[in-house]
């Protein structure tokens, strides 16, 4: 297949990348300083020569957006939302110009667009949307790459979880302050953290691209999502560290002046199940925490 990747230069789009080329598929990246024979220069804002490398393409990856690991100003508010609504306007005025479209379209979302839930747990068909800056980003991504039909492209919405890797990712950080001895519960800890590893990312891009009757919203999660407290707890016996330091939340509040990022990433609570991956016979590798902490730890 010919793949193109959209701000593939991330943790995600550079396990994509290997991913897919080690099966033997071109792979193309979309972005904003390309260094590599396999990257095209774009904006993500406006339509250039990089449409022609869309045409005839089989699969569009759109990994665009400002990182939410930031302070929540109002500066980085409007930049979190116009580098998605934007990235994705633009990659439909090039598909609606290419004359061989790609066959897929898998834009991103976030499983961040379900309310803050420690009992509910959300389906694609159940999940329960609220009303805050996070999820209002998420609202306005998906309702834009929604906005207009493509004949023989199928779009599909990847609601994804807390990807959990070596080389990127909020993994890496949380690996260090539990070696600091600061790995215990954030805040109360009954929050639910919602995972997969990225090895099961990367298997769930490709099975959705496999079965051409999945398309919609995808919920891209492992299926047992657990509290803060215990995830850090299991997190801790894998690394063989005794003890760790559970933070309050007003001291989480200060370290995330500090750190440069907002509370709402480590004290929502995020129940999030793949309904659509599992009843469309897609099997984990890693479907509990364990047998992905000792796979990575």
């Amino acid at each position: 297949m010919k793949i193109i990747i959209a701000a593939g230069t991330g943790f995600l789009g550079k396990n994509l990348e290997k991913y897919f080329a080690d099966k033997g598929n071109e792979v193309y990246i979309l972005t904003r300083n390309p260094k590599r024979k396999n990257e095209i220069h774009w904006d993500a804002k406006t339509v250039g020569e990089w449409k022609n490398w869309v045409e005839n393409s089989d699969v569009l990856i759109n990994l665009t957006g400002k990182s939410v690991d930031c302070r929540y100003t109002k500066k980085n508010k409007k930049e979190i939302l116009a580098s998605r609504i934007n990235s994705t306007k633009v990659l439909q005025e090039a598909i609606d110009l290419c004359f061989n479209k790609p066959k897929i379209w898998l834009n991103s979302s976030s499983a961040t667009i379900y309310t803050h839930s420690e009992t509910h747990l959300n389906t694609e068909d159940n999940g329960i949307i609220g009303d805050d800056f996070s999820m209002n980003i998420c609202k306005s991504w998906e309702k834009e790459f929604f906005k207009s039909k493509t004949e023989n492209v199928r779009k599909v919405a990847l609601r994804t979880s807390i990807v959990l890797g070596n080389n990127g990712g909020a993994f890496q950080k949380l690996k260090m302050i539990t070696k600091l001895g600061l790995g215990g519960k954030q805040g109360r800890g009954n929050q639910n953290v919602s995972w997969i590893h990225i090895d099961d990312f990367c298997k769930a891009i490709q099975h959705i691209i496999d079965n051409e009757n999945m398309s919609g919203i995808i919920n891209v999660t492992a299926p047992n999502p657990l509290s803060n407290e215990e995830f850090m707890m299991k997190l801790r016996k894998e690394m063989k560290v005794p003890f760790g330091l559970n933070a309050p939340v007003w001291q989480l509040e200060i370290a995330s002046i500090f750190m440069g990022t907002e509370t709402e990433l480590l004290l929502k609570s995020r129940n999030v199940y793949p309904q659509k991956l599992i009843k469309s016979g897609f099997e984990f590798t890693y479907s509990n925490i364990e047998s992905a902490f000792n796979d990575l730890v």
